[in-house]
């Protein structure tokens, strides 16, 4: 029962992030495009780091040595938190989260709710789902090899939202960004 549950997160796992690619473009005279390819690295990242886990799989000595009980649980719990986390902090940007880095016109600082602690919870709930998808293989090298490119292409992401948030908020940016941590509160 929980394979099967975990395969269906699995499955809703890309398709909700392809939902979000279709209906959460920058659109409109109100908006400036700033995504520098940034977009295309990260989706260009999560299919190789998805790829390798696929092919790391095979490498026998680098399973991890538990069984699927306690594996599938963990997997399941690190997917759905995770995906959770970037649900809700994409809600409560609201029309002012894009897929594509896009700077709206009245553009504010968003300080509410989970980007009170971080800057991008979104990018923190996407790294806690992957960890769990690397974490379903049951592979130590799967998980590794999901998780470097996707590292990389968040992180690139990550820098081109913030050299246009700062040039086109300033101060104010600037100063959320000197109070909170990227990725996890009061360490990264």
């Amino acid at each position: 029962m929980m394979r099967q549950i975990l395969s269906i997160v699995i499955i809703l796992f890309p398709l909700s992030e392809i939902m979000l690619f279709v209906i959460k473009r920058s659109r409109g005279q109100q908006t400036r495009s700033e995504d520098r390819g940034s977009m295309t690295l990260l989706w260009l990242t999560i299919l190789l780091g998805v790829t390798l886990a696929f092919f790391a799989v095979q490498v026998r000595p680098a399973q991890i040595p538990v069984t699927r009980p306690i594996i599938n649980p963990i997997a399941l719990v690190l997917m759905v938190g995770g995906l959770a986390l970037r649900w809700i902090a994409i809600l409560t940007l609201g029309r002012f989260f894009t897929v594509d880095v896009a700077i709206h016109s009245e553009h504010p600082v968003v300080e509410s709710g989970l980007y009170h602690f971080m800057r991008h919870p979104s990018y923190t709930g996407l790294m806690i789902a992957f960890l769990g998808f690397g974490i379903s293989f049951g592979n130590w090298l799967s998980i590794v090899a999901m998780l470097l490119p996707i590292t990389f292409g968040v992180i690139n992401r990550v820098a081109t939202e913030e050299k246009a948030l700062v040039a086109s908020l300033g101060p104010a940016y600037s100063s959320y960004c000197e109070r909170t941590k990227r990725f996890i509160p009061g360490i990264f």
